[in-house]
């Protein structure tokens, strides 16, 4: 690991579990439109979303230049999470639901967040690729990627940690070789998973849409900042393709069914 992306880690996880400790100590108005029930039926609180997002773009921005494309996707896809998390309704749910309910004429903040994030990828990919000769095929396809890998992990988002393991499963492989392109950006999503991690696996705390958006996003930008429109393309269809299917089929369901998985996600949990 380069010195680079070593202090974007560290000080991704660092700014992660400062600002979880911070957290806690916020008024309980500021914290009352955060707080949601998880699937055990615990009270645990969405405030995890904004603190790796904010952690993240920390990181991103410790390992140095260009920082830029790592902030706008941090930041950007965590904004628009947040205002699924704090105005959404439950009356459409995923891709289908969101898109069929603007289809009727009904603007879902869903299909706000949809947009936005789309919009938050392509600027992002379009600032990573800047003077580096990328088409703007290259540059679509880059954007639209992103902007599927942070949905996707939204989709992970349901059991303790197991967004987070994503993150980091994903993001460890973009950190070689060191120095290469996306290196920082992956380091920073891995190290605020690092420092949200333990309040996440002890169900005291979720991502939420805020959270889960900006990770993947985060990861979706490492890839994308070291491929071109070939590898970008197969991003795409792998994140595109999870989504689609996640209409039709359970990922709990497929974990908890698979041995291998099922310990890895319950690994960790209190």
């Amino acid at each position: 690991m380069s010195r680079r992306t070593l202090v974007a880690a560290l000080v991704a996880a660092a700014a992660a579990g400062g600002l979880s400790v911070a957290r806690r100590a916020l008024p309980a108005e500021t914290r009352g439109p955060w707080e949601r029930t998880n699937h055990a039926g615990a009270s645990v609180t969405l405030l995890e979303g904004p603190v790796y997002a904010v952690a993240a773009a920390a990181g991103n921005l410790a390992g140095g230049a260009p920082a830029a494309p790592g902030v706008v996707a941090a930041l950007g896809s965590a904004a628009f999470g947040a205002l699924d998390d704090l105005a959404g309704s439950s009356d459409s749910k995923g891709l289908k639901g969101h898109l069929g309910a603007l289809a009727r004429g009904e603007v879902t903040t869903g299909a706000v967040k949809i947009v936005g994030i789309g919009a938050t990828g392509l600027v992002a990919t379009a600032l990573a690729d800047r003077g580096r000769g990328r088409g703007v095929l290259a540059t679509l396809v880059g954007g639209a990627a992103v902007a599927g890998a942070a949905n996707l992990a939204n989709l992970l988002d349901l059991r303790p940690g197991r967004a987070l393991k994503v993150t980091v499963l994903a993001g460890v492989p973009a950190l070689l070789p060191p120095g290469a392109g996306g290196a920082a950006t992956a380091a920073a999503a891995v190290g605020a998973a690092a420092g949200t991690l333990p309040d996440d696996l002890r169900g005291r705390s979720m991502l939420g849409d805020t959270g889960a958006n900006a990770a993947g996003a985060m990861v979706g930008l490492a890839l994308v900042e070291r491929t071109g429109l070939r590898g970008r393309l197969v991003a795409l269809a792998v994140t595109a393709g999870l989504t689609v299917l996640s209409e039709r089929v359970s990922f709990s369901k497929v974990i908890d069914d698979t041995p291998v998985l099922r310990r890895l996600d319950r690994w960790g949990r209190a």
